[in-house]
């Protein structure tokens, strides 16, 4: 993949997007508990941002094709700045609600960088320009939590603010940095109906191609919110970690998705090809889980993150490149859209399911179900493959 500066443009402005995010994400679920939720009320909290999500990031996605990716990026980063605020001044469970539907009716800031990826790389490279968003993950990370989750031990308005001034420095960067992909037109009509996506669900999922990538997408997204979600009340509960031994959790992952997605991935998806490292990832996420399930002692939950990083780390971004390179350039910011919404979706259940098996049932359980979606991935996938298989085969 050559060098486009662009691309540089829209690392950066991922990273401190993820930065802000990352500082928040240690200390939330344990303050929620501070102000009297159980780890249901945490997931409802989560749940509520993503619903939201689920209705603004096809409408967004589509707004940016009309009329360009910036300003509809600028506004969405806009909206999340706010919602740090919120959460600042935040001293009761309402206004951390008020926060995340804030954020999640306005902000779909990485459903139009994903589309700006889609706008500025090849077909071939799609995949690998999409690991960008992973590797901004990582380096948000690998710096964020842990500031997040040891202010957190003073003030959680301290961590929230910071995260303020890290959004405020996303408009600034996307302002004055970012050119522009998408050629704006005049008098555009625009109906609210079709920025739904009702009829793209209908189309993409009528399309054999397509649909059996989406619904591997959503398997994969399933677990991974499932997992994502509810592992601080996990560690609080079987290894009783605190806002601070989360945050430095989390560093590692960034330190682990650094060093994967930005040195090792690229070389993977050349020497073994994207079919192959699907699986893989599949395979280690589904070990991560299953260990989950026995789980006693903090070195082998670090195992677990590594498996968990590494796996996300191969089929995330493998599975939006393929779904992204079977549609037209046109549709780029429809689909990637639709991918944004279904990963909404994942972020409705994931965290009810997750935080409600913890919260009724044994840590452990939580293990069992992820394994069991990131099984029905792999159903999934080895269909797909068999029906490739038997065209061939007649051919």
């Amino acid at each position: 993949m050559k060098f486009d500066r662009r691309y540089a443009t829209i690392f950066l402005i991922m990273v401190t997007e993820v930065l802000g995010f990352s500082l928040i994400l240690p200390f939330l679920p344990f303050y929620v508990e501070e102000l009297g939720a159980t780890p249901l009320t945490y997931g409802l909290i989560l749940a509520s941002f993503s619903l939201l999500q689920f209705i603004s990031a096809p409408i967004m996605g589509r707004l940016s094709d009309h009329y360009g990716r910036r300003p509809m990026l600028i506004f969405s980063q806009m909206s999340t700045c706010l919602s740090f605020i919120i959460l600042a001044f935040a001293d009761n469970i309402w206004l951390v609600f008020l926060s995340r539907i804030v954020d999640g009716m306005l902000g779909s800031n990485f459903t139009i960088a994903q589309a700006y990826i889609s706008d500025i790389s090849s077909k071939k490279d799609r995949s690998k320009a999409f690991g960008i968003g992973g590797i901004a993950f990582g380096a948000g990370f690998l710096i964020g939590p842990a500031i997040g989750g040891t202010l957190a031990g003073i003030s959680h308005s301290i961590p929230s603010f910071l995260a303020a001034g890290a959004s405020f420095m996303t408009i600034l960067m996307t302002m004055f940095l970012l050119p522009e992909t998408v050629k704006k037109k005049k008098n555009i009509s625009f109906r609210i109906r079709e920025a739904f996506h009702f009829r793209d669900y209908k189309k993409y999922f009528s399309m054999p191609k397509i649909s059996g990538r989406l619904w591997q997408y959503f398997s994969f997204a399933l677990t991974h919110t499932m997992y994502v979600t509810s592992f601080a009340f996990f560690v609080e509960r079987v290894l009783n970690f605190n806002s601070s031994n989360v945050g430095f959790l989390l560093t590692y992952v960034g330190f682990v998705s650094i060093i994967f997605r930005g040195t090792l991935l690229s070389r993977l998806i050349d020497r073994f090809g994207e079919k192959k490292l699907r699986y893989a990832g599949g395979i280690f996420i589904l070990l991560a889980m299953l260990n989950m399930i026995f789980l006693r002692q903090w070195w082998l939950f670090l195992v677990t993150m590594t498996l968990f990083s590494v796996g996300a780390g191969m089929a995330m971004p493998l599975l939006a490149g393929s779904v992204s390179r079977a549609v037209s350039p046109k549709e780029q910011g429809a689909i990637m859209g639709l991918v944004g919404s279904m990963m909404s979706i994942s972020q409705i259940i994931g965290p009810l399911i997750g935080n409600a098996l913890i919260h009724y049932f044994f840590p452990g359980s939580l293990g069992i179900a992820a394994a069991v979606t990131i099984s029905v991935a792999f159903m999934l996938m080895l269909r797909e493959d068999s029906k490739k298989n038997a065209k061939k085969m007649i051919a």
